[in-house]
This record gives structure tokens, C-alpha cells and sequence, in this order.
């Protein structure tokens, strides 16, 4: 019997951490699911871990295997030989430990969709939920059709965001560091040129400037390194509390351009997850709280949560979240109508397609936008040092050209 450590979710979001007694980390999972805990994290205490075993898988080797496990099942091939195969067919070791787990547990009893539940970190609430619809309908090969397709999109989805706050990111980064070396290196250097030149009350005044900037760099640079760590200390600490993390969100939702480009993203990603899950024969109110868990956004999440007490009230959906003010008002106006004709879902996949479409539209913008922003802001910094910097010579030059 060995000591766990853990860490896990409420359903309502509350982060929660604690230690178990338990033989193996499936007992730990096991445990904490029937106290209605997602587990993130379990670890033997004294070992360092990030993650629960069997993590990280990519999306693209979960859509290969759902691509070909659905043909399987629809060949008619049992659900543990298709399992057995493409274990030993699969590329990523950590997915085929995964796999070969999945199917001792389902060779000992349990069903698909308990087996899944024992791995977290690779099957989320929204795979496990519509397996375990498709398993009670037996429609499962088309469930993980719809469960492929679904990744896909989400995945296409998470790649044009991220591409589109990366790179604005990357050259910022890089227009420091190269500031950082100017200030640091280069202009001490034109510093000891100019004192071998003459009096350095001769240099012109942009000259000076620069100069008394990188003698102040050069000797506050380390409370200039603290209050960069104490800054990242402080932004992660505000981040982990519940608070924090929805003042980020709310402000990183209403911030212009890039905010225009989340809200977007999280109607998509709410739509899609929402009409996937109610084709797929997932009720409302499971497929509400997946959906709120999945957004990736505390304020969207607190809107549909909200949204999905209304519902269990007997209410409709789309007045809560009118009530929100997160939602476009075409969005709320075609959830009704969704609601009214009965075809909600329908009504959220062409919501999702329609958004999909505008997320492509809103980075396009905004990478236009930033691209001339960051190329004068990088090229006026540095090239107004280097300019300041030969200044004296230009002077000096003239002034041997006049005589």
C-alpha cells in the first residue's frame, strides 16, 4: 500500500489536493470519481510527476485511432480484438500503454466508456460522454465518426489562435532581447569610442540620452530581472486563484482585437461541443456542464453554468445567456429558434460552422493589423538607438568635410 498525492476539480470548478492510501494510481482515479472529483493529477508521494500516467497524447493520434476503431466497428469486429490491434499499431508508446489498459478493463468487465474514464488526461468528459451515449444507442461507430470529425475541427481551431498570439509574442521577445544586447553591449562600446573622441559634452543631446539609458540599464538590470520574476510570480499566482483567473479572463475577452478573436473562438468551441454532444444523444444537462468545463474561459464557463441552472428550472437556454452579455445577439436569437423548432442541435453546428469561418476572417485582421504595429515599434526602437549612436561620427564627419 503506498501514499498518493492528488489533485482534482469539483464539478463546479474548485481546485481540491489531498493524499490517498491506495495499492495502484487506478484505485486513486477510482476513488476520486466516486467522489465526484476530476482528476488532473496523481503521483506516488516523493516521486515528481506532471500529470497522471499515460498523458500528453496528441489530437492527431486520437483522431487516427477513432478514424480506424470506427471502421472496425462497423466491420463488426469485436470491441477488444480492434483494441489489441490497434495497441500494437499505434506510433506513440504512451498511447499504447493507454490502449493495452483500456483493454485489460474491458476484458475484466467494465464497459468502453468506464475504461476510458480511468485515463483523464487523455479521454476528456466529452469523449467519455458520447462513448458512453453511443455504447447505450448502439450507434457506436458513428458516435466516433462524429467524435473524429469533432477533434478535428477543435484542433484546426486551437492552431489558427494560437498562431494568431503566438507570433505577435515571439517578435516582442526578440525585440527585447535585441534591446537588451544593444543597451547592455553595443552602446558601452560607442561609449568608450566617444571618450577617446573628445569631450562628451560635444555629443549631440540623443546620444547622451541613449547612453545615460544603458548606464541605468547596466546598473538596475537586476531589480530590472526581479521585477520581471516577481511580475511572471505574480501573474501565476492571480492565474491559479479562482478570482484572478476570472478578472484575466474577462479582460483578455474585452480587449480589442485580440479579445474580438477569444470571443469568437469560445462561441465556436461552445456550439460545436454543445451540437456534437446533443447529436450524439447526450442529455442538455450533462452536455451543459461538458460544454461550461471545455470553454476555456471562466466567464464563459460561469455564463453557461449559469445557463444550465436556468434549464434545470425549466427554463429556455437562450435568456440566460442573452443575460450573460458574452453571447452575440445572433447567436442567443438562433439558439431560440433552436429551441423552439426542436433542433438545437442543428441549430449550434451551423452556429459553429458560421463562427469557424469568422475566427479565419478575425486573425486574418488581426495579423494585419499587428504586422505594420510591431515592424514600425521594433524597427523605430532600435533603429532610433543605432541612429543616436552614430550621430557623433556624422557630426565629426561633417565637420572634417567643412574644413
Amino acid at each position: 500500500m503506498a501514499q498518493w498525492v492528488w489533485e482534482a476539480r469539483t464539478k463546479a470548478g474548485e481546485l481540491r489536493r489531498g493524499t490517498l492510501d491506495a495499492p495502484d494510481d487506478k484505485t486513486v482515479v477510482s476513488r476520486l470519481r466516486m467522489q465526484q472529483l476530476v482528476p488532473i493529477r496523481v503521483r506516488k508521494k516523493g516521486v515528481l510527476s506532471f500529470g497522471l500516467p499515460f498523458g500528453g497524447v496528441s489530437d492527431k493520434d486520437l483522431v487516427v485511432f477513432v478514424r480506424q476503431f470506427a471502421t472496425m466497428i462497423d466491420a463488426g469486429i469485436p470491441l477488444v480484438t480492434g483494441l489489441e490491434i490497434l495497441s500494437n499499431q499505434v506510433e506513440s508508446k504512451r498511447f499504447r500503454a493507454v490502449l493495452k489498459s483500456v483493454k485489460e478493463e474491458v476484458e475484466g468487465g467494465s464497459t468502453f466508456s468506464e475504461a476510458l474514464r480511468l485515463h483523464p488526461r487523455v479521454f476528456d468528459d466529452l469523449f467519455i460522454n458520447m462513448i458512453a451515449a453511443g455504447e447505450s444507442g448502439g450507434i457506436l461507430d458513428t458516435i466516433l465518426n462524429r467524435l473524429a470529425t469533432h477533434i478535428e475541427k477543435r484542433s484546426k481551431l486551437r492552431k489558427q489562435v494560437i498562431g494568431a498570439l503566438v507570433y505577435p509574442v515571439v517578435v516582442i521577445c526578440i525585440a527585447c532581447l535585441v534591446t537588451a544586447v544593444m543597451l547592455g553591449w553595443v552602446i558601452p562600446t560607442f561609449e568608450r569610442l566617444f571618450s577617446q573622441m573628445g569631450s562628451k559634452a560635444e555629443l549631440p543631446a540623443p546620444t547622451r540620452l541613449v547612453i545615460a539609458l544603458s548606464r541605468g540599464f547596466l546598473k538596475g538590470s537586476p531589480f530590472i530581472v526581479g521585477a520581471i520574476i516577481l511580475l511572471v510570480a505574480g501573474f501565476t499566482a492571480l492565474k491559479r486563484s479562482a478570482q484572478g483567473k476570472l478578472l484575466i479572463d474577462r479582460f483578455l475577452l474585452f480587449t480589442p482585437l485580440v479579445g474580438n478573436v477569444l470571443r469568437k473562438t469560445a462561441v465556436a468551441r461552445f456550439t460545436r461541443t454543445l451540437g456534437t454532444l446533443l447529436t450524439s444523444g447526450v442529455p442538455i444537462l450533462d452536455a451543459m456542464e461538458i460544454v461550461a468545463r471545455g470553454t476555456g474561459n471562466t466567464v464563459i464557463e460561469k455564463a453557461v453554468m449559469f445557463a444550465r441552472e436556468k434549464i434545470s428550472e425549466g427554463k429556455t437556454m437562450a435568456e440566460p445567456l442573452g443575460q450573460a452579455g458574452v453571447f452575440p445577439g445572433m447567436v442567443v436569437e438562433m439558439i431560440s429558434v433552436g429551441e423552439q423548432t426542436g433542433a438545437l442541435d442543428q441549430m449550434c453546428n451551423k452556429i459553429a460552422d458560421f463562427y469557424e469561418d469568422e475566427v479565419d476572417v478575425a486573425v486574418a485582421a488581426l495579423t494585419s493589423v499587428i504586422e505594420p504595429i510591431l515592424m514600425v515599434g521594433v524597427g523605430g526602437v532600435i533603429g532610433g538607438l543605432m541612429i543616436a549612436m552614430y550621430l557623433p561620427i556624422f557630426t565629426l564627419a561633417g565637420n572634417s568635410t567643412s574644413e
